[in-house]
């Protein structure tokens, strides 16, 4: 199932104008003379043979006039539609201009907008009215999917229940995997499970995708979620399935429940996780400090959050500090304040984090009371880390880890201009949104962002490359690591706690060498070890040129 896919998959090679529809195999006028005789391609296209470079000029030339993002989003969408390869080709040589545009920041108004915005449709949409036809439904896809990124659209990003609207989230995140990881978008299955909206402004708006009803909740949602996970096993043997952006109520719980079945993560939860973890051990290397001696408090009590310190918790304890201790070290402020254990309105997720203290109502009070060594920002809740937070970090840490990481940017609890000038330029930042560097006290500071991205694509090819059965925390421990040894002294001089964007394809084969060999390690490998796993990995890498 995981042999390097054939670029006409399973289907007979098109010619003439079924050929130059096909996105998976379009090349437009970078079709050779010999090929144009072949698929009878001749009148179709221009004289000229362009080269993809030639090509990929001209996308870029186009793409550079537009001034608004969306725009820009429209446009890359456009390309992705009509020559797959060409499009993967701008993505993967120009990652950091196109990353904020084909996902985080842009992909969140694109999906506000998606209704206005779409032109053609990519990926499964499966609807509560879908019940007992999954299957069939599934046996629709024209590939064999090896990794299929799931939505429901109740918590897109910071902006809430986009319901339907939310199928730009997979299928921005399935670029981000061929683009950073090469993963064949062959094997990537972006789906959208519509169990209606709660949202009233997409229901009432009459360019809505979606079904019209409130959403299916209690156990018609889950015998729906069942239906499909057991579909996606049947149809597609070993694959892969990232849950993405389910509210908190359902992404616990959705996680227990599949990860010893199939072979299955959440990025909110566990990707999150690593890339902070990571971070964190960056942030170290400059400090000089001990891990087991950080104290973590995180604005913010759901699925980043705790993952993050569920994480962080089985660090610590690696490096032999008791569970109990290394709880001790991580605190959360909600809503309602500091989260602790006299408080009776607590949800299960939040209860291992929930220490013996005084009640306390504040973020920056809660700072007072700590003095955590970091600060971690996942409540999606704008402006959060003020001048006066940022000040009394400072004051009370030498060199203060601040990470800024909700998104989309105007999620953003801080700017990094903010943070370092309200540090007086000693916080260790990372940020969920790109910043532009910063010049402070003549000193130019490089953020980067502590997204995702830097683990998730690695994940899932490593997973695909050794036909793992499961995903473990041990994997996106091993990532993590991973991650973080590959920022190098010069990043950290100037204030970077990742690895620059465009080494992401090398960052990506690392890690899924890491995880690859965690499941031979651990016997959930589904094939015996390669001599080299490494080179395995490698050689199952999409390369998008042509």
């Amino acid at each position: 199932m995981y042999e390097k896919p054939n670029p006409s998959g399973n289907r007979s090679m098109p010619s003439g104008l079924a050929l130059l529809r096909d996105p998976a195999l379009n090349r437009g006028t970078g079709f050779t003379e010999a090929e144009r005789d072949k698929y009878n391609l001749r009148g179709f296209l221009p004289p000229h043979v362009h080269s993809q470079e030639e090509q990929a000029v001209r996308v870029l030339s186009r793409l550079r006039l537009l001034t608004d993002p969306l725009e820009k989003f429209v446009a890359l969408n456009a390309l992705h539609d009509r020559n797959e390869s060409l499009f993967f080709r701008v993505l993967c040589d120009n990652i950091d201009e196109m990353q904020p545009l084909v996902y985080t920041p842009t992909v969140g108004l694109a999906c506000q907008k998606f209704g206005h915005i779409f032109q053609r449709p990519r990926g499964l949409f499966i609807g509560a009215n879908d019940r007992g036809r999954i299957a069939k439904l599934l046996r629709n896809w024209p590939y064999q999917a090896g990794i299929i990124v799931v939505t429901d659209g109740e918590r897109i990003l910071g902006l809430g229940d986009l319901g339907a609207n939310g199928m730009g989230i997979p299928v921005g995140k399935l670029s981000l995997y061929t683009a950073c990881a090469g993963v064949h978008p062959q094997l990537c299955l972006p789906v959208t499970l519509d169990v209606g909206c709660n949202n009233g402004a997409m229901l009432e708006d009459p360019f809505y995708v979606g079904l019209r009803q409130r959403r299916v909740t209690g156990a018609l949602y889950d015998e729906l979620l069942e239906e499909f996970i057991s579909a996606a096993a049947e149809v597609f043997p070993g694959v892969v399935i990232q849950f993405e952006d389910f509210a908190n109520h359902n992404a616990f719980r959705l996680l227990k429940k599949y990860r010893d079945r199939v072979c299955t993560f959440n990025d909110d939860i566990q990707g999150t996780a690593a890339v902070a973890l990571a971070g964190i051990y960056s942030a170290l290397r400059i400090t000089g400090a001990k891990f087991t001696e950080q104290k973590l408090l995180f604005l913010g009590a759901g699925e980043a959050a705790t993952g993050i310190a569920d994480l962080v918790v089985s660090a610590m304890v690696a490096q032999g500090l008791p569970e109990s201790a290394a709880r001790e070290r991580c605190w959360a402020v909600d809503s309602r304040g500091l989260v602790v254990k006299s408080r009776t309105d607590l949800a299960v997720h939040k209860l291992p984090y929930a220490h013996s203290h005084a009640p306390v109502g504040d973020f920056l009070t809660a700072i007072k009371n700590l003095k955590p060594t970091a600060i971690i920002g996942v409540a999606a809740v704008g402006g959060t880390f003020t001048q006066a937070v940022l000040e009394e970090m400072a004051r009370i840490n030498e060199r203060p880890i601040v990470f800024a990481l909700s998104n989309p940017t105007s999620q953003a609890e801080c700017n990094a201009e903010e943070a370092y000038r309200w540090t007086k330029g000693r916080a260790l930042f990372a940020c969920g949104s790109p910043f532009d560097p910063v010049k402070y006290e003549g000193k130019t500071y490089v953020p980067r962002q502590g997204n995702n991205s830097y683990i998730f694509p690695g994940v899932g090819l490593g997973a695909i490359a050794s036909r793992a059965r499961r995903i473990t925390d041990a994997m996106f421990m091993g990532a993590a690591q991973t991650l973080a040894q590959l920022v190098t002294e010069s990043d950290l001089a100037q204030g970077s706690l990742y690895p620059a964007l465009p080494r992401i394809r090398e960052v990506s084969a690392h890690i899924a060498a890491a995880v690859a060999e965690t499941a031979y390690e651990n016997g959930l490998a589904g094939k015996p070890r390669p001599a080299d796993v490494a080179a395995d990995v490698r050689s199952q890498m999409f390369d998008p040129r042509y």
